[in-house]
């Protein structure tokens, strides 16, 4: 069962050196569903549903305070819960998040606002997850969850960071938190010497190839305190370093038995990990309910603002399948980076076996096909992958979402990729007949038993009437031309058209005939 996230739990989940509650009007037991980012364009464009959380981004003191004096003017449910900012140690920015009801958290300088909103939508994302069984870490454990019962149990402070060494999770911090341990959470990376000091005794070696818990003493020049370190790995398959969990010793001594519960916390780590890596994440599942992928009723403007997209102007959907059989999924970080160097706003998921970009706000014309193309042609050139797409562009607003991706599912469906790029105007004739041929394949009584006659003749004779049938037809019954392609002679195939007109009980020169005939060999 997911759990509710509240302002004040969300703030705990979060280190105090990188945010601090200034004022909350209307408390922090207030529940937190959404989180956006805003940057200084973003709070001029016209107002939406704002997500529970907006972080501003480069916004200055006079601008924030602008955006606030707009803000008294929406109604209630327009505005957001809380504001995160960088210049909240304003004494006007504090009245005028008092008198809008909204809470102001101050963000410390140096923290990286892509790290910051990873951390919440993480928090989020894994308050919503399924939950699991872990036995001594709970049912509904999540790495936050997991992170604090560590620390509990360990007595010391907890952050669980990934293979490339971003922290994925932490625990509550006290006044014993070195230097590492805020450095790491605020996504910089720690003092150059003790990360030397880490790699001359191989502690990172140990760390992807063993299971062991690894104690590594205290550094007293440097201002460094002990720590127990254990890797995290894949459990079954091939072994694969996930990630790391760290614990720093604080003012007290780690417990007796914190290499038992490490060990454990490991385990529990993998799974937890495997999962979220194969769960889609919160945006991921708000873009395929705006591409209608998730069903249900769709609140456009909520998830618009949630997603930081403009709710105005025409959009545009690309959809990318395989060309033959291989996983395109695999390709799909590709194309994120390909269309976000495009369009910053760009959305991309995945559905299926099917890759989605959605560009909002995008014009009319010739730009989203002319980009198509070119990230179709560079992935292949780079992968040696071949990748078909379809193209709904211009849609009018975003209440048009989901009716563009059932269009270019519709072309993708009946589209082999003999053209790269396509629309449904351009490739109408070939998806309007391919529909036409499924309605008729899936209702056995307007299959022609009559071909199933011709089939088993050919199986019997060892014949090749069907091919013959196919090629004279598509020769628009021109003998001579169906016998260069067939590589016989003429008077052959008019022998065997003559056999096929009595194996079916059919006059070919019907024109009625002739089309029945070649929507059923299509079958």
């Amino acid at each position: 069962m997911a759990n509710t996230v509240t302002l004040r739990s969300l703030l705990t989940s979060l280190h105090s050196a990188v945010v601090e509650l200034v004022v909350a009007p209307a408390g922090t037991e207030i529940t937190v569903e959404s989180v956006a980012l805003l940057d200084g364009d973003d709070l001029r464009r016209p107002p939406g549903t704002a997500a529970d959380l907006t972080l501003l981004v480069g916004v200055t003191e006079t601008d924030a305070l602008r955006w606030f004096d707009d803000l008294a003017l929406r109604p209630v449910v327009d505005r957001p819960l809380a504001v995160l900012t960088k210049v909240a140690d304003s004494t006007a920015l504090a009245h005028a998040a008092r008198e809008t009801g909204i809470a102001l958290v101050a963000v410390h300088h140096q923290t990286r606002w892509e790290l910051l909103l990873s951390t919440m939508r993480g928090v989020l994302d894994q308050s919503r997850a399924p939950a699991s069984d872990d036995g001594l870490f709970g049912a509904d454990t999540d790495l936050y969850e997991l992170a604090q019962t560590v620390a509990s149990l360990t007595k010391g402070m907890v952050s669980i960071e990934d293979e490339r060494s971003h922290v994925l999770a932490y625990s509550a911090s006290d006044d014993s938190a070195d230097e590492l341990r805020t450095l790491s959470i605020l996504g910089r990376e720690g003092p150059a010497d003790y990360l030397r000091r880490l790699h001359e005794r191989g502690v990172f070696d140990r760390l992807r190839r063993t299971d062991d818990v690894i104690d590594v003493p205290a550094d007293a020049e440097l201002g460094i305190r002990r720590r127990l370190a254990v890797g995290i790995r894949r459990i079954s398959g091939a072994a694969t370093t996930l990630g790391t969990i760290w614990v720093q010793e604080g003012a007290r001594p780690l417990s007796v038995d914190a290499d038992a519960v490490l060990r454990g916390a490991s385990a529990v780590a993998a799974r937890l990990i495997t999962r979220i890596a194969n769960a889609p994440t919160n945006e991921a599942l708000q873009i395929q309910r705006l591409l209608g992928a998730r069903g249900g009723g769709v609140d456009i403007p909520s998830l618009a603002a949630a997603l930081s997209i403009p709710t105005t102007g025409t959009a545009a959907v690309v959809g990318f399948a395989a060309c033959g059989e291989f996983d395109i999924t695999g390709l799909a970080p590709s194309i994120r980076l390909h269309a976000s160097a495009f369009r910053r706003d760009s959305l991309v998921t995945v559905i299926g076996e099917r890759i989605y970009v959605l560009f909002s706000g995008a014009a009319s014309g010739t730009a989203i096909p002319v980009w198509t193309a070119d990230a179709v042609s560079r992935i292949e050139t780079r992968t040696g992958l071949c990748l078909r797409a379809a193209v709904a562009a211009p849609i009018a607003d975003l209440d048009g979402v989901a009716a563009a991706r059932f269009e270019v599912d519709r072309v993708l469906d009946a589209t082999t990729g003999d053209v790269r790029v396509t629309t449904l105007a351009e490739s109408r004739t070939s998806v309007l007949l391919g529909e036409i041929v499924d309605i008729i394949s899936n209702h056995e009584q307007l299959r022609d038993p009559r071909i199933a006659a011709l089939d088993r003749y050919d199986a019997t004779h060892d014949g090749a009437m069907r091919e013959s049938l196919e090629t004279y037809l598509a020769c628009f019954g021109d003998v001579r031309a169906a016998a260069e392609r067939l590589h016989i002679h003429p008077n052959t195939v008019r022998y065997r058209i003559r056999r096929v007109e009595q194996i079916l009980e059919l006059d070919l020169s019907d024109p009625d005939a002739r089309l029945l005939v070649e929507i059923q060999l299509r079958m």
